[in-house]
């Protein structure tokens, strides 16, 4: 804070009276052979120097006062109130100040949540453009026995049993693009290219076989392209929940599961089927449409921040669907409607430093059962699907950050490990 004029001169006077006091003492009577009366004529003149001293600092006191106050009590407050960007402006009939300086440039800000789930973080800035590649791998393995006969004691079975193991594997590499078109809207495009690989191995006992049958398949190309806008519905702050809405819609232009050729000649069901049934070749997409509201929340609680979100995925019906098999013919298959999903997730990102974050979190969906001309496919039951995820975020740059997250599988039907490498660039 700069000093004020009249400071500076009082100041001025002051030095000069007191090297001019030094420099030439007052004029005093000469001392007296007695010392007594030489102290007290020297008591008289030190005396009259500080009432002079007294009036001109009363006179700078007065000076002050005309500008500003000059009690500490008023003064202080004051001044830290404007430091702060909160006071009211001097002189100005109480009308509120602006904030003193600017907010800290980016590169000083402690750095976005590792993203877990879809967008757990910040929206996208106005005008701000984050394009980020992301590489996701996916591993899971589970055994199956199927019995087919009749029992005539529990320990005596005839008729088949097939024991299975399947292992699968799939590969995702995805373009994102998010374009901030206000403060609190974003808009978001997904690219997604698939590569899946499966593994059957399977005995069947009572055949007169020992050795175990490899049916391997694979498939690749195009996913489903995912379009997504989300707005965030309050200003949130301190002690205060953000909440996010957002709205996603996925198209099915990957290849769906009825496009690929089944292990089948003619039926695939029913009492005449034949082959295997299963696919010669993996479908990279649903085969259905489907359209996905949610909300999700924040509440910044330092030096962690606290989030989650639920959501419910509508996945559309499709009419006169019809199945591949080989020699090309088609398995007419009617209406089939896809069970509906109901996700949630929660989580907490703590802030190690101003670059690192870690993040801990569980997703869970629950799939409802298929439905095939709007009867429920037999054997379909309701799936339950739940991931424990951690996440790691760093930021190197003020443009750029790599976050890595690991899930781990918590039922069944869940892959067993997951693992996404993400690295969002903004623009």
């Amino acid at each position: 804070m700069h000093s004020h004029p009249h400071w500076r001169a009082g100041a001025l006077g002051l030095s000069l009276f007191w090297a001019a006091t030094l420099a030439h003492p007052q004029q005093s009577p000469e001392p007296p052979s007695d010392t007594e009366d030489s102290l007290r004529t020297q008591l008289e003149v030190l005396r009259l120097q500080l009432r002079q001293q007294q009036q001109l600092l009363e006179a700078l006191k007065r000076r002050v006062d005309a500008t500003q106050p000059a009690d500490p009590a008023v003064l202080a407050p004051q001044w830290l109130a404007n430091q702060r960007g909160t006071g009211a402006q001097q002189g100005g009939g109480g009308a509120a100040d602006g904030p003193v300086g600017q907010a800290p440039d980016s590169a000083s800000r402690p750095p976005a949540v590792a993203p877990l789930f879809e967008q757990p973080g910040v929206l996208t800035p106005r005008g701000k453009a984050v394009l980020e590649p992301s590489f996701q791998f996916g591993y899971s393995s589970s055994d199956r026995v199927a019995l087919v006969g009749y029992t005539i004691i529990p320990a005596l079975l005839i008729g088949l049993v097939d024991v299975r193991e399947v292992k699968r594997n799939t590969s995702t590499a995805t373009l994102t693009g998010r374009y901030g078109i206000s403060n609190r809207t974003e808009i978001e495009v997904k690219l997604p290219y698939v590569y899946r690989s499966d593994a059957d191995v399977s005995r069947e006992i009572f055949t007169g076989t020992a050795t175990d049958q490899v049916f391997d398949t694979s498939g690749k190309g195009m996913g489903d392209i995912e379009v997504s806008l989300r707005h965030q519905l309050n200003a949130g702050g301190v002690d205060l929940p953000y909440y996010v809405g957002g709205l996603r819609f996925k198209a099915r232009n990957g290849k769906d599961p009825f496009d690929v050729v089944t292990d089948c000649m003619v039926r695939c069901v029913g009492p005449d089927a034949t082959g295997t049934g299963l696919p010669l070749q993996l479908p990279t997409g649903s085969g259905f449409y489907g359209l996905q509201p949610s909300l999700t929340w924040l509440y910044p609680s330092d030096p962690a921040v606290l989030f989650g979100s639920v959501s419910y995925l509508h996945n559309f019906t499709r009419h006169n669907v019809s199945r591949l098999v080989m020699d090309g013919a088609r398995e007419p298959l009617g209406t089939i409607t896809p069970g509906d999903v109901i996700g949630f997730n929660f989580g907490m990102g703590l802030s190690l430093n101003d670059k690192a974050a870690l993040s801990l979190g569980y997703d869970h969906s629950s799939i409802a059962r298929m439905q095939q001309n709007h009867v429920t496919v037999p054997g379909s039951v309701r799936t339950q699907l739940g991931t424990l995820l951690m996440g790691f975020s760093y930021r190197y740059s003020a443009q750029r950050t790599i976050n890595v997250s690991i899930g781990a599988g918590l039922t069944r039907d869940t892959p067993d490990v997951t693992l996404s490498v993400r690295l969002p660039l903004t623009f």
